[in-house]
């Protein structure tokens, strides 16, 4: 099956969303890896997404606002709270790229709970912050189990100068419209929808990160070669869909 084209918007445009969020104030951090590296980390029926034979590993903090069910609005207090994830690019065998969300770190307990219970995504209710002075950004974050000596992550980013138009590279590590996740044995996809990313270039000030290696993931021993910043899209998720049996045996 072909991999469907990078879009800038969704190739599936959603009539009855179950799920609403808003993301924002977000970076994005991306270090280069081999596939064969995180092929074995990612859902049955899906193979590591790759630009130019490389794929990545993406430390995304963002703030969370407004998450509700249907078609919302969104629940301000409930709804409302710092998250972090450590993220994989994945495609399945009807050509869907998507992101495996390796972890996801919350700083409300209930939402945790929800996304770990109902969707079986990996989320860790977390002590997050994220403070912001003019154009730089601090992000941290520690895990509350165990007490005082969980995994940690803290980054301090600059925002830059808008994209007009993004590389090759922005588009794939940001354009993604969908999410493929292990269920009860079998493998997921769960579609979203936004606008297009409104992103900044942005510099890495200072980064301290436990996260990614408390992931399974190797250690990023260098400095990332995408750092981007966007103040946030209000997004959709759809309906999700179970791959097949026979496409979700192989990779």
């Amino acid at each position: 099956m072909k991999t469907e084209p990078i879009t800038l918007s969704t190739p599936r445009p959603m009539r009855r969303p179950t799920l609403v969020q808003g993301w924002h104030e977000l970076a994005f951090v991306h270090w280069p890896v081999a596939p064969e590296e995180v092929a074995g980390l990612l859902p049955a029926g899906t193979r590591p997404d790759t630009l130019d034979g490389v794929t990545y590993v993406g430390l995304v903090p963002f703030m969370m606002r407004g998450a509700g069910l249907g078609a919302g609005p969104g629940l301000l207090y409930l709804g409302t709270f710092c998250e972090t994830n450590v993220r994989l690019y994945s495609v399945d065998g009807e050509g869907r790229r998507g992101v495996v969300f390796r972890s996801l770190d919350a700083a409300r307990l209930l939402p945790a709970l929800v996304g770990r219970l109902g969707v079986r995504l990996p989320y860790t209710w977390s002590a997050m912050h994220l403070r912001r002075e003019h154009d730089v950004i601090t992000y941290s974050c520690r895990r509350r189990r165990p007490p005082e000596t969980g995994p940690a992550s803290r980054a301090v980013v600059r925002i830059g100068r808008r994209i007009t138009e993004p590389t090759p590279l922005e588009r794939f590590l940001t354009a993604r419209w969908g999410l493929h996740v292990s269920w009860h044995g079998r493998t997921v996809h769960l579609p979203n929808d936004h606008q297009p990313w409104p992103l900044h270039r942005a510099d890495l000030l200072d980064l301290d990160d436990g996260l990614v290696t408390a992931a399974g993931l190797p250690r990023m021993t260098r400095p990332p070669v995408s750092v981007l910043y966007s103040p946030g899209v209000a997004v959709r998720f759809g309906t999700p869909s179970v791959l097949s049996p026979l496409r979700s045996r192989g990779r």
